[in-house]
């Protein structure tokens, strides 16, 4: 079976009902399917939807952005972080891994802990979603790894 481009609008929610993101009303998000593009709960629950179909769909947290995961906390001195920190502030800070976006979560004057966890790991993920398109990829569009608009591709 060929992989599919699939556009769809959404809108995301917590457990709470809260809305924590959503798709432009003239902007569909737009991936090509097998490509990792999105979270895998999701695209799974997408693969058999077809143009036009309305969907609710909940995402657990393993199928999201994982669970929680204290491996990611990591403390450090307070001097390696900039004197005005603050709780909640986001770095991004870099190993001999790649680059990781941190959280500080608690700071005092000798240390800081920083959470390296997606902030939405550990959390059930609740999606409206309407397909705008479900279209075959081209052999193009499959090679290069993503979708390509209308008017051909911009790398």
């Amino acid at each position: 079976m060929k992989k599919r481009i699939i556009s769809f609008h959404y809108t995301l929610k917590n457990d709470a009902g809260k809305t924590l993101d959503a798709s432009a009303k003239d902007k569909p998000l737009q991936f090509l399917e097998g490509a990792g593009q999105i979270i895998p709960g999701l695209e799974k629950e997408l693969g058999s939807l077809k143009t036009g179909n309305k969907k609710k769909i909940k995402v657990v947290a393993k199928e999201a952005y994982g669970e929680r995961d204290d491996r990611f906390l990591l403390t450090v001195g307070r001097d390696q972080l900039p004197k005005e920190a603050k709780v909640g502030e986001e770095f991004e800070i870099k190993s001999d891994k790649g680059s990781l976006i941190v959280v500080v979560k608690e700071l005092n004057e000798k240390q800081a802990v920083l959470d390296g966890n997606h902030p939405l790991a550990g959390v059930d993920l609740y999606f409206d979603v309407e397909i705008i398109e479900a279209r075959e990829a081209t052999d193009e569009e499959i090679s290069h790894g993503h979708a390509h608009g209308a008017d051909g591709h911009h790398h």
